[in-house]
């Protein structure tokens, strides 16, 4: 007996098992008691996802993010707090770094202090195979899992995210429309959303029948932080392959082919159409203003928050929320 088989014989969530077992007042009486007749019946003892019967919650939601140093990641765990806070719940931040074993060691320190549930804010904590993704499925047995910008699917895990494939397809769609085929798709991150916004360029380039674009498709190994770096960067590509689009999966990989861009005399939009991703403060930092898709951050962290109300309500919440993200045209684009 395992608390996902106490969890569909009383016919109520997971969560709800846990706040029973920890003694929450969140839980009509009605259920509780539906659910301990159920532990009752087949003598269930509970693991470190009890804590202790007749524990109260700690009112603690765990936030774990990999560098808060990054724009978006620091914007969403600030929506985050704000939406936990106005609503009586405090947290606790950890910054992992993108070390799979540091991500695990964190994960299970911050359940070790008795948290109501944890938030993964941003895809980097998904990998790519089972095992890489176990410390997930162990964690949202004891406590609920929420994600923001990635997608898992999971009892007890909450999914919100916007449709990274679908904006970067529509994106270079659009630029091609414009006449401009030969586009160069820079990224740096192999992470879930990474490889959802490679994919839609690689459809999109796909569907229109243009050949050869995979040498256009370039990963900067560099930081962020140095826009000089992503400008040689971009310089060294234009060395190998022309290219008079570019369409980047972060803003400020964006900003460094403008520099790249102003160094080699080229004016833009006429002579070269970029696009960022992420629709953050640096889109003001460039002249002309950066044409970049917004993905609904502000909205992902707002739903997330109203669902992780809900699942510690014991309510029924979708365990997926996808949002449409949306370009915003500004003078780097003259379509």
């Amino acid at each position: 007996m395992t608390i996902y088989d106490i969890s569909n014989k009383a016919g109520v969530s997971i969560a709800t098992v846990s706040r029973v077992l920890n003694g929450s007042d969140k839980v009509r009486p009605d259920t509780r008691k539906r659910v301990l007749d159920i532990i009752e019946q087949y003598d269930y003892t509970p693991n470190a996802f009890a804590r202790g019967m007749g524990c109260k919650s700690l009112q603690t939601i765990g936030l774990l993010c990999a560098d808060s140093s990054d724009l978006f990641l620091a914007k969403a765990v600030y929506y985050i707090e704000q939406g936990l806070q106005s609503n009586g719940y405090a947290s606790l931040l950890c910054c992992t770094g993108y070390n799979l074993d540091t991500k695990k060691n964190y994960l299970n320190m911050i359940i070790s202090k008795k948290v109501d549930a944890i938030v993964l804010v941003g895809s980097h904590f998904i990998g790519t195979t089972e095992e890489e993704n176990q410390y997930i499925r162990d964690a949202s047995e004891k406590v609920p899992i929420m994600l923001l910008n990635a997608s898992f699917n999971h009892p007890n895990v909450y999914s919100i995210y916007c449709d990274d494939y679908t904006n970067v397809f529509e994106a270079a769609t659009s630029m091609l429309d414009a006449g401009i085929h030969d586009i160069l798709y820079l990224y740096n991150f192999d992470s879930y959303s990474g490889k959802r916004k490679l994919n839609g360029f690689q459809s999109a380039m796909q569907a229109r029948g243009i050949v050869d674009y995979e040498k256009n498709i370039q990963f900067y190994e560099g930081s962020l932080e140095n826009i000089n770096e992503i400008a040689d960067f971009a310089d060294q590509i234009s060395k190998e392959t022309t290219f008079h689009g570019v369409i980047a999966c972060e803003d400020a990989l964006a900003i460094g082919c403008m520099k790249y861009a102003q160094r080699a005399g080229l004016t833009v939009p006429e002579d070269l159409s970029v696009i960022g991703y992420n629709n953050s403060m640096l889109t003001a930092c460039c002249t002309p203003e950066l044409s970049s898709i917004d993905n609904c951050l502000k909205s992902q962290a707002h739903q997330l928050v109203q669902t992780l109300l809900g699942v510690l309500a014991g309510e029924a919440m979708p365990t997926k929320s996808v949002f449409a993200g949306k370009l915003v045209k500004r003078g780097t684009t003259k379509f």
